[in-house]
């Protein structure tokens, strides 16, 4: 099937001949779905703290955390074309001599572009972009208002002037304060000062893409000591790349290998599952996971922190017992009534169903990386969320499921769908490490079955793209986790420029 030419490319890529033919595997026989069976909720694979509660297991991680290694993990590769996506296309389609403003956006129904120029005092960018508008466009006041607009939007998201499409989304003006504005990147390392720091310095680990590396270093040196002065905290950033050899190959709609004009096979990004590699690298007692766009104003940080600190809090009670059972099997020194109380153990913290009757047995379902995984209340959001799922062997666990993993044909799914009582944030803190401090291979806990394959184009041409396990999907498939509801406040991800205008992005609002 391949040339030497195919091969050379393949083997150039980091990539290998059986790999490859894995995945053309998969191609043909399609993803197979996740298998849910019910929606986890309170009492039911959620658990649920009142505030002496949280209180007390955020004064737990409290009295741990400085004899632990804290990393905080972003990532923060993704760019911020999409949040700009409606206002692309008012740029591609609007011409202002030919069509009012209102009367184009009453016509098109229009109502997020209405609702971005009504409210344009209130973005933290418009004074950079007003101030472009005073050097190149001095009539600009005597424009008329469609004119105007198009301006506007023409020097945010210009090549050689903003750009801001052009962007990592990282690195966009999220928040306005009184005296400067904050990126969400600054966001992250302020957030992480408070909750992630032990002896005065907080470590930050960020995905970035190679092409954006040169413009995050620029901004952290900007900021890192307008932070330091505030929290009298250090933060160190180390950052990685997506792997090239996680790229998975390009197909056409026949399931045959894409080629494009060049001639040459079609690499693509396997999605934010082939971070595993990243994360993997990660060593560290206790590693925070959050994406990049959810974050808030600082008023709201103290809630924030408080939350996350009852996550970690509730890992460290959890592993200190783990850890204590492993020992004690190790030495064997494991009683007959400590066998039980480990079984009930696994049964109700672990949410494990199928007990092993052994030590051995239950000794394999202890030594695994633990996540402690925050969910809000369902509010519509379109995304994943916690569920109980069968597995291939006809075992239940407790995992993250994207709504695209389930088979959305099958009535009996979309009904378990619908009563599922939270959604999935991206708000993890994680153990990876064991009992003897040395770091687990997150590879060998990864379900591989857990994929994607979705429909793209290149060079105008359809074709079939297959993503990894998701990083919070299948890439931890095999990991014990335990879902614990965490306020709404802490969830506020910005996917659309108007998410901005949000209460949680508008200091003393």
């Amino acid at each position: 099937m391949f040339t030497p030419q195919d091969l050379e490319q393949i083997i150039s890529h980091g990539l290998d001949e059986n790999g490859i033919r894995q995945q053309l595997k998969t191609f043909e026989n399609g993803a197979p779905f996740t298998q849910i069976v019910r929606a986890a909720s309170i009492g039911n694979g959620v658990e649920f703290y009142d505030l002496v509660a949280q209180k007390e297991l955020a004064g737990y991680y409290d009295e741990k955390k400085d004899q632990k290694d804290i990393v905080k993990f972003v990532p923060a590769s993704g760019a911020a074309t999409r949040m700009f996506g409606f206002l692309h296309t008012f740029l591609d389609d609007y011409n202002p001599e030919e069509d009012g403003l209102t009367a184009y956006i009453k016509k098109n129904g229009l109502d997020s572009l209405k609702t971005f120029f009504d409210n344009l005092k209130y973005f933290p960018f418009t004074r950079l972009v007003r101030e472009e508008i005073r050097k190149q466009y001095p009539k600009y006041k005597q424009s008329q208002t469609g004119l105007r607009m198009r301006c506007f939007v023409s020097l945010l998201l210009g090549k050689n002037d903003l750009n801001y499409g052009g962007m990592p989304k990282g690195l966009i003006p999220f928040h306005k304060y009184s005296k400067y504005t904050r990126t969400a990147f600054e966001e992250q390392l302020f957030e992480a000062t408070q909750y992630a720091a032990v002896d005065g310095v907080a470590h930050l680990h960020f995905t970035f893409s190679p092409q954006h590396l040169r413009l995050f270093k620029d901004a952290f040196e900007k900021v890192k000591n307008r932070i330091i002065k505030k929290t009298k905290v250090t933060v160190r950033i180390s950052y990685s790349f997506q792997d090239a050899s996680t790229d998975t190959i390009a197909v056409d709609l026949e399931n045959k290998p894409f080629k494009n004009k060049e001639g040459n096979l079609v690499f693509r990004p396997a999605g934010h599952g082939a971070l595993i590699k990243n994360l993997n690298e990660v060593d560290a007692d206790v590693i925070f996971i959050k994406n990049i766009d959810n974050v808030t104003v600082e008023e709201h940080i103290r809630d924030v922190a408080a939350s996350k600190k009852m996550l970690a809090g509730r890992m460290l009670q959890l592993q200190h017992k783990i850890f204590g059972y492993l020992d004690g099997i190790v030495k064997d020194q494991i009683t007959q009534e400590r066998l039980t109380e480990m079984k009930t153990f696994l049964w109700k913290d672990l949410h494990i169903k199928e007990i092993p009757e052994t030590k051995a047995g239950i000794a394999e379902i202890l030594n695994r990386p633990i996540r402690v995984c925050g969910v809000v209340k369902n509010t519509g959001a379109p995304g994943g969320g916690p569920f109980w799922v069968k597995g291939v062997e006809g075992q239940l666990s407790l995992q993250i499921v994207e709504i695209s993993q389930i088979d959305t044909s099958d009535p009996r799914q979309v009904g378990i769908i619908e009563d599922a009582t939270h959604f999935n944030p991206v708000d993890l803190v994680c153990g990876t490490r064991n009992h003897i401090g040395e770091k687990y291979n997150l590879n060998h806990y990864v379900d591989p079955l857990a994929c994607f394959i979705s429909d793209k184009t290149v060079e105008g041409a359809p074709i079939k793209a297959l993503e990894a396990p998701g990083l919070w999907n299948g890439a931890m498939a095999h990991w014990n986790t335990i879902f614990v509801e965490v306020p709404l406040l802490t969830f506020s991800p910005v996917k659309d420029v108007n998410d901005l205008l949000h209460l949680a992005h508008q200091p003393n609002a």
